[in-house]
């Protein structure tokens, strides 16, 4: 089963590009399932039920998130009734939404959870909260994580800790994507941080100018997305049914 995974969708910009990429490359890779990062996908910032319909409506199958999840109300009760958008499950218990997802493919079920760093970020521990979901996933054959996470050293010991555990992991958060994508010792897929779908002459998807007044002033700044050329980092897993484990891992990065 091939299994794509793109990184962070960013803005107008991204989701644009997103729709005019991602049923090529699908049908390009003979793509089965496919997982976005929708967190920022929102003009400024954030997830809103539009940014949602737009993913799912461009060949999307689910849209995990991270940090920026509740930054906007409005998809608060998608977040409670849509099984196709999942939040970090490390987050409080009373949060809208849900950290894990089945999925029901017919000839196997896919089983998805997402999960929030601890250094510099908001995730209550993600080893312990791994393990906890775990256990609710134990019908699914596949097990695939998105690990939104700052810091490098943890999001690749969450995968060594999960090697064997789980059929891939990759990270999301930090836009930039890394050149590590491997199959782990005991059979996992995994990448450091996928990437992101948005303007490649920016600062992470975001217009410059706005990161710099940020960075300089130390005060509020809107953040806006203003278009370019863009890009769209993912990485294609290949997973065997039977066994649940990556047989291959492609990283993918398309511009223009």
């Amino acid at each position: 089963m091939r299994i794509l995974a793109v990184g962070d969708v960013v803005g107008t910009p991204g989701c644009e590009y997103l729709r005019k990429k991602l049923p090529t490359l699908k049908k390009l890779h003979g793509v089965d399932f496919c997982i976005v990062n929708g967190e920022n996908s929102a003009a400024g910032n954030g997830i809103t039920p539009q940014s949602a319909d737009y993913l799912l409506d461009s060949g999307v199958d689910l849209i995990t998130t991270g940090n920026h999840v509740f930054r906007r109300r409005e998809i608060y009760d998608r977040l409670d009734t849509d099984r196709c958008i999942i939040r970090p499950y490390n987050y409080y218990s009373g949060n809208p939404g849900k950290g894990y997802a089945v999925c029901d493919m017919g000839s196997v079920k896919i089983g998805v959870f997402n999960l929030a760093g601890n250094a510099f970020m908001e995730g209550a521990n993600p080893f312990i909260a791994a393990d906890e979901v775990l256990k609710k996933l134990e019908d699914c054959k596949i097990i695939l994580c998105d690990f939104h996470a700052e810091a490098t050293g943890e999001k690749r010991a969450l995968g060594f800790y999960l090697d064997g555990r789980v059929s891939a992991l990759f990270g999301t958060h930090t836009h930039v994507q890394t050149a590590d994508e491997q199959i782990l010792p005991k059979g996992t897929g995994y990448i450091t941080d996928l990437g992101m779908v948005g303007t490649v002459q920016s600062v992470l998807g975001v217009d410059p100018e706005n990161i710099i007044a940020k960075l300089k002033t130390g005060m509020p700044t809107r953040f806006e997305n203003n278009g370019g050329e863009c890009m769209l980092n993912a990485c294609l897993f290949e997973i065997d049914k039977q066994s649940g484990k990556t047989t291959a891992v492609e990283r993918i990065n398309i511009r223009g």
